[in-house]
């Protein structure tokens, strides 16, 4: 029997460890999934951008349990250790997992047969006191707390300020807007000349209107120098720099720009200079060739994180897993067509395939829920 070790408990994580399994219940050799991570639930933060919002979502529409999703294996098939991986030897194969992020608390050792990384990513660190969950902050309960404390902010606030005009901070934006739009300031940040700039022109001249369209403020080629909390008496307590030289003064900021990746525990020689895991195009980490262990998600550097481009390379890698198993030659992985969607409020969105720019009423009707729906058959692995 082969042990696979999976690390990271998000969506490329829990799908990885279903599919493997379910592909070895039919035509391949026992193995055993080992999935280590710090939360016990899966975060479905494809939502995150609405979740922020009070009354939107209840927790149990955007969390579920992963040790309930895999019930259906035995121990012998599948097990899943809550904690943090701390370091990473690959000449003994081993990974050492610690009880806290900082790798104080009482180490357990985990060797494996197979390595995939799938640790995903946090958003970049700000000095504000307030954290927007956008991604999950390690265990379940911290992201929860976090969510909750977050929503009575928004719900407080009359003046809010985001930034950033990527994907998340376009549809946190949005949604603001949307909900808010005649009760709340919303003012959307962006160094950019438009927002999401990665998209194709049309696409990003559409999305420009759309926030406006919800009395979404939105400045331009603005960069934010800094922002400083403020003693002041009622609202608009924090005070945000801007690099016209101007100031903002808001109850509420939201800084979106930028993620950093969770490989901390990895030796520096596997990453490449912004920390993100370099792999070849089988998902094998460059410099263990052949060594099977792979980074697949929002750790490695081949492609953006995105949930389409997560899902397709769980899928690639899990079938290259077992035909390792069975003694054939893994596949090269080819990608998909470039492509995004966002949805801007609950009944607007805008995207495009390749070079084609998608109609707004599919992009709002396939994201109008944000895929809350897939949260249960991702966990539970009937959408595998």
């Amino acid at each position: 029997m082969k042990t696979i070790l999976i690390l990271g408990g998000s969506f490329v994580g829990v799908g990885t460890a279903h599919r493997i399994l379910k592909q070895a219940s039919k035509t391949g050799p026992a193995v055993k999934i080992i999935l280590v991570s710090p939360n016990t639930h899966l975060y479905w933060n494809i939502a995150a951008p609405r979740a922020l919002l009070p009354g939107q979502f209840t927790d149990d529409e955007i969390f579920q349990s992963i040790p309930e999703g895999f019930k259906q294996y035995s121990k012998d098939q599948f097990e899943h250790i809550v904690g943090f991986a701390s370091s990473l030897d690959v000449a003994n194969k081993k990974v050492e997992v610690s009880a806290d992020a900082e790798g104080t608390k009482p180490v357990t050792t985990i060797r494996y047969d197979f390595l995939i990384i799938g640790t995903g990513s946090r958003s970049k660190e700000f000095d504000e006191d307030v954290k927007a969950p956008v991604k999950g902050l390690g265990s379940t309960e911290a992201t929860k707390d976090a969510l909750h404390e977050f929503q009575e902010l928004v719900e407080k606030s009359k003046t809010i300020v985001v930034a950033g005009a990527g994907p998340t901070g376009v549809e946190i934006a949005g949604e603001l807007g949307y909900e808010y739009r005649k009760s709340k300031k919303i003012i959307l940040v962006t160094s950019g000349n438009t927002v999401l700039e990665t998209a194709i022109p049309s696409v990003s001249k559409t999305a420009l209107g759309m926030l406006r369209d919800l009395n979404v403020e939105v400045k331009l080629q603005t960069k934010v120098n800094r922002s400083s909390r403020i003693k002041r008496e009622g609202p608009n307590q924090i005070e945000i720099s801007l690099s016209d030289g101007t100031t903002l003064s808001t109850d509420l900021y939201i800084p979106t720009s930028g993620i950093v990746p969770n490989s901390s525990y990895i030796p520096d020689k596997y990453l490449n200079a912004n920390g993100f895991v370099k792999v070849d195009e089988y998902f094998q980490v460059k410099g263990l060739e052949n060594q099977h262990v792979w980074a697949i998600g929002d750790v490695s550097d081949l492609e953006s994180p995105q949930l389409l481009v997560a899902d397709r390379q769980s899928g690639h890698l899990a079938k290259n897993i077992g035909l390792i198993l069975n003694n054939n030659a893994p596949l090269l992985y080819k990608g998909g067509m470039r492509g995004m969607g966002c949805q801007i409020g609950k009944k607007a969105g805008t995207g495009h395939l390749g070079w084609v720019k998608l109609p707004s009423f599919i992009v709002s009707f396939l994201r109008k829920n944000l895929f809350v729906e897939k949260l249960a058959s991702t966990v539970d692995g009937s959408a595998y």
